[in-house]
């Protein structure tokens, strides 16, 4: 990756000319640098992906709003905003991004030191720490009104219309590949019926409406390189209106499962309850921490956000194949089929472990 930076970019947020930009950090949607100023502070600076991310002006409010309150609740608690959540550098002249001549668009945040950003859980320590940033983040959170947030991905659970285009990419069928994977295309007509729960018990009100992260892995955490406790949610991209069980969900999706995304033996595929338990108390904990106890309705809702975030993914895995895998990148033939399996055998492990999945 090049580390050349238009001077305009520098300039817009009074860096100074000789700052140095280091490529920065594993991920793949964002052009990510880090930058030290003469006197030893440090940022991040990124181009925001304007391809996945249409309208920079509307997902920077959302994420200047939410930072700004954020910060402003941890000050009330006693803690630290510049450690605890992300904070913005503006431009001179008082925006959140600056949109360049080229028409890229680029963010600065301050650089939070001495932390550290795992990418995958190594040990259930690691897993609760995860839950209890998130459960803090719906916490502190839970006044915000999530409604005036702009949806940057709209539609983004919404599992029924999944489901609308998984039957699309069904019938197309452009490559001739629906006949290969005939057990898994029933697999998911089989549940689609169950696609809406979460949808219709909030049009029921049962539901709220909240501020959602919707990338709720562990790598979307910083840890405090000395203590290895949770320290700020970051990547704020995806931050919008939803309901608690999609993070809920997302993370159970991501955390409760030992093997690889696309590992090719299902024997090794399996739903971890015990992680599952591990994630659910610390998450719970943490929310009422914050002074947001959960409702009866929000807790029943967290094993359906378990089971239905992982089986839209699959969704998702499945139809992107059907169309000759033009939205997931892959690196062989076969692979968003693997993903799809992967996401079936942990749905079907959930249905054997239902009962237990309910949380108290």
């Amino acid at each position: 990756m090049s580390t050349s930076l238009s001077p305009a970019v520098l300039t817009a947020f009074a860096f100074a000319p000789d700052c140095l930009p280091e490529p920065f950090g594993q991920g793949h949607i964002n052009r990510t640098f880090r930058l030290t100023e003469p006197d030893g502070s440090r940022y991040i600076l990124q181009r925001i992906n304007t391809s996945v991310f249409p309208d920079p002006a509307a997902l920077m409010q959302n994420i200047q709003r939410v930072t700004a309150y954020l910060s402003r609740r941890i000050l009330l608690e006693g803690g630290d905003p510049l450690r605890e959540t992300l904070s913005l550098r503006f431009t001179v002249s008082g925006d959140p991004f600056f949109l360049a001549p080229d028409g890229e668009a680029w963010r600065v945040y301050r650089f939070i030191e001495n932390s550290l950003c795992l990418q995958t859980c190594e040990n259930a320590g690691q897993f609760a720490a995860c839950a209890r940033a998130f459960g803090t983040f719906r916490g502190r959170l839970q006044d915000f009104p999530a409604h005036t947030l702009t949806e940057s991905i709209p539609h983004f659970h919404d599992t029924p219309r999944r489901y609308e285009a998984f039957h699309q990419a069904v019938t197309k069928d452009p490559l001739g590949r629906a006949a290969s994977v005939r057990d898994e295309i029933a697999f998911y007509l089989e549940r689609e019926e169950q696609a809406g729960v979460l949808l219709k018990g909030q049009k029921r009100g049962d539901l709220p409406l909240c501020v959602t992260h919707n990338d709720t892995k562990l790598n979307n955490v910083l840890l405090d390189a000395t203590t290895g406790r949770e320290l700020c949610v970051i990547d704020l991209d995806t931050v919008m209106p939803g309901l608690c069980a999609f993070d809920f969900g997302d993370a159970i999706r991501f955390g409760a499962n030992h093997c690889a995304e696309d590992e090719p033996d299902l024997q090794k595929v399996q739903f971890d309850l015990y992680l599952y338990e591990v994630f659910a108390n610390q998450y719970l904990s943490a929310c009422a921490q914050s002074g947001t106890a959960l409702s009866r309705a929000e807790t029943d809702s967290l094993r359906w956000g378990a089971k239905l975030m992982t089986l839209e993914c699959g969704l998702r895995f499945l139809t992107d194949y059907l169309l000759g895998d033009t939205y997931f990148h892959i690196d062989f033939p076969d692979q968003n089929r693997l993903r799809c399996r992967t996401q079936m055998k942990l749905v079907a492990d959930m249905e054997t472990m239902w009962d237990a999945m309910r949380l108290s």
